[in-house]
């Protein structure tokens, strides 16, 4: 064979001594071109096509194998060089800092939880079950008036979990985690954001695509209707109004309550964590359907308890006109 006992010299680097195997020194160089068999033939000369910005010249003389290299903007100067055999390293940095943000959640649930159960005032338990049978209609009318901004923070707590709902499905969900949102929505009804912590600790963003088909089916359908977040919104302000048409006794009254009855004291730390959290949701509801462009003035409104967050439910656009392009805001 022609090549069987031929030196291989590149034009980049020194000659090989001919003693190397003919196979390893071919498959070092990925030569692909065949050669012919001729025995008559002094030089032959092979000038591939170009690959990705590389053109090669083959020079093949009696005895000798030459390749000469010609570059055509195929590598920049900056770009980073992977030696044969060394593992190539990616950045991780994402993951780190998800990890955190979800281990400084995790501490903070826990605290909240210490705090809730051992921490948080309890003076009257008697008056706080009487309380809570009043604001469910298991009391008769006795003669005693609700206090009402407690009736307001009450009933303004129940629709919260509506509000998440429409946050967090579809855009809130976990394409890289097995572990559905709708039983800690379900438990939000009952435990407000003291349920919601653990899946904002397990959650792992982006959100699964979404097909036209399951926007017509439950639960989209309804919590993507602007009817649904329209009667939402609406039934926040009226709740408001009324709190704000509260007298100045009231709120005097509400603040005694706050520090001595741990029904209100932890409804009360309920509501404010709802509160603080909902601006991070609706930015990521937003980036989600490639809206904080047009829509980012919504952002800073949704600062405001309840309301800002509703308002941002009407005016968002729908998940139909962006079909399957979901692609959430990871958290920095």
């Amino acid at each position: 064979m022609l090549l069987a006992n031929a030196n291989l010299i590149s034009c980049n680097f020194s000659t090989f001594p001919s003693s190397l195997p003919p196979k390893t020194s071919l498959q070092t160089q990925n030569l692909k071109p065949r050669i012919p068999h001729s025995r008559t033939a002094s030089k032959v000369s092979t000038f591939s096509k170009p690959h990705n910005g590389k053109a090669s010249i083959f020079t093949f003389h009696k005895g000798h194998l030459q390749i000469c290299h010609s570059t055509l903007n195929s590598q920049k100067p900056e770009d980073p060089v992977l030696n044969e055999g060394e593992p190539l390293k990616v950045e991780n940095g994402g993951d780190e800092k998800n990890w955190t943000t979800s281990i400084l959640l995790f501490l903070l649930w826990g605290a909240l939880m210490f705090y809730v159960f051992t921490l948080s005032p309890n003076q009257t338990p008697s008056r706080d079950m009487y309380f809570v049978k009043k604001l469910l209609n298991l009391k008769g009318d006795d003669g005693f008036t609700m206090n009402q901004v407690l009736v307001s923070v009450w009933y303004i707590m129940g629709l919260w979990p509506l509000l998440y709902s429409m946050l967090l499905i579809p855009t809130g969900r976990s394409s890289k985690s097995s572990i559905p949102v709708w039983p800690f929505l379900i438990l939000s009804c009952f435990g407000g954001a003291y349920a919601l912590l653990p899946y904002f600790v397990l959650w792992k963003p982006p959100p699964p695509t979404v097909d036209e088909s399951e926007l017509g089916r439950w639960p989209l359908n309804f919590l993507e209707s602007k009817l649904t977040a329209g009667i939402a919104l609406a039934a926040g302000m009226g709740i408001v109004i009324y709190a704000g048409l509260a007298s100045g006794a009231d709120w005097k009254e509400y603040y005694q309550y706050f520090n001595e009855s741990k029904f209100i004291h932890v409804m009360s730390l309920d509501f404010t964590l709802l509160s603080a959290f909902a601006p991070f949701w609706v930015y990521n509801d937003m980036t989600s359907r490639k809206r904080f462009d047009k829509g980012s003035w919504l952002l800073p409104l949704s600062v405001v308890p309840f309301l800002g967050p509703a308002l941002y439910l009407i005016l968002r656009p729908s998940l139909s006109t962006k079909p399957n392009s979901l692609s959430p805001a990871e958290p920095e």
